[in-house]
């Protein structure tokens, strides 16, 4: 496979040597019940689970080992305002959310699990916000477009910046 969005990420964040994770992806979406986006399965055969900058942990499915391997537990999202997510949505319609990533702030980045795998789009719940700010983020796009934007900065949706300037960092599990 070659997303471009992951390719653009590889330029930006370079893999670890020692390569992604194995996992048996028939095996995981049989048991969850549920298919990944490209982009993530990519994702997680290139980095595996660990963090980007120090700052953003990557969740994945199961993995011998790795405490980063929660993703299937994940599927509760303990967050409030909903609400606010869901008047940045058409309608003000709630859609399933999966969250895959973590900040050290405490921020959540989610899936918006809505058509097929390979549309949803990303939304982030900020933990620290000024009053009356909107909580939500919504981008449109995919976890790996989402990451370049955030990487880039274009985007800002943590409490702190991902982006520490032109050199980024991902740290797999087994290194940490």
């Amino acid at each position: 496979m070659n997303n471009s969005a992951v390719a653009r990420l590889r330029d930006l964040l370079p893999p670890p040597l020692s390569g992604g994770d194995a996992v048996d992806w028939q095996e995981v979406e049989r048991t969850a019940n549920l298919v990944f986006p490209a982009d993530y399965r990519e994702f997680v055969e290139s980095y595996g689970g660990g963090e980007i900058n120090e700052y953003l942990s990557i969740s994945t499915p199961p993995v011998p080992g790795s405490a980063y391997g929660d993703l299937l537990d994940r599927v509760d999202p303990a967050v409030s305002n909903l609400e606010e997510l869901a008047a940045l949505l058409p309608a003000g319609s709630m859609l399933p959310l999966l969250p895959f990533a973590d900040s050290a702030s405490a921020d959540v980045a989610f899936w918006l699990c809505e058509g097929v795998p390979d549309d949803w789009r990303v939304a982030v719940f900020r933990r620290q916000t000024s009053y009356g700010v909107n909580r939500w983020t919504v981008f449109d796009g995919g976890m790996a477009s989402f990451l370049v934007a955030a990487l880039t900065d274009e985007i800002n949706p943590f409490s702190e910046r991902l982006s520490a300037g032109d050199r980024h960092q991902f740290v797999k599990w087994q290194a940490l």
